[in-house]
């Protein structure tokens, strides 16, 4: 069997690790609470109501994590004009004939299970490939409706101007019955987000060999060094010295 030789790269840097495992609590966080508001189980005790404040504190863990949810959006926005090349919004711009190729072999390779008669390198993402890039892109739009309907339905009871700028959206739609089903739905697009989106990180980790698990927790992938270029460069002190550097080649 032929030996492969890996190279360890940093792929996520510090902040796009913590920006995912903050979204990853608040996710969980607001799913459950989610839930519970929206059809809260009946309990039954013998305490006075006024120290009975469980569906406010689960309202409260909503609210708070609907807040850290929102910040961490906007710093990823910002990290994504100064990141690296796996980070920045270039990385999730769908409208390339390289982004448009990759996509046909990812759903050939993940989605068929079809194997390829020759192995092929550059098809093979260092980052986000292109249907995770298209994924990402549809979810934030699906976190910006979340985001949207959950503080036009808090503006109502929050004194605060930031729930406040959503107030439009109430009105927009018919009245609150309406953002809270919208609202309900794009919940379910984040469930069915999730559930495929930790089936292909293990997949691609069993797979392929590169750490696609562990990355989310160092930052590092294994890439083939057939995957790097080498760089010639030239100085002269007397006589001319070429040295050869590797470099990564950018992301297809």
């Amino acid at each position: 069997m032929e030996t492969k030789n890996f190279k360890r790269v940093l792929v996520w840097e510090l902040p796009v690790r913590i920006f995912h495992w903050l979204n990853f609590l608040c996710v969980i966080v607001l799913i459950v609470t989610g839930f519970i508001i929206a059809d809260p189980p009946a309990l039954l005790s013998n305490a006075e109501a006024t120290n009975l404040n469980y569906f406010g504190f689960v309202r409260l863990m909503h609210f708070i994590a609907a807040y850290i949810f929102f910040f961490v959006m906007l710093m990823r926005i910002y990290w994504s004009f100064v990141g690296n090349q796996f980070a920045s919004w270039k990385a999730f711009w769908p409208f390339k004939k390289k982004a448009w190729n990759n996509i046909v072999h990812v759903l050939k390779v993940d989605i068929l299970l079809f194997n390829e008669e020759e192995e092929d390198l550059s098809k093979v993402s260092i980052g986000h490939n292109s249907v995770a890039a298209l994924s990402y892109i549809a979810m934030f739009f699906i976190a910006l409706i979340s985001i949207f309907t959950g503080f036009a339905m808090y503006s109502d009871m929050s004194e605060w101007w930031l729930p406040n700028l959503f107030s439009w959206v109430v009105p927009l739609f018919g009245g609150d019955f309406m953002v809270r089903t919208i609202h309900h739905i794009a919940m379910w697009g984040f469930i069915l987000f999730a559930i495929m989106h930790v089936y292909l990180v293990f997949y691609h980790d069993w797979l392929d060999g590169r750490g696609e698990v562990s990355s989310m927790f160092g930052g590092y992938k294994f890439v083939r060094r057939k995957r790097f270029k080498k760089r010639k460069k030239i100085k002269s002190d007397g006589e001319t010295l070429i040295v050869e550097e590797e470099e990564p080649i950018t992301e297809s």
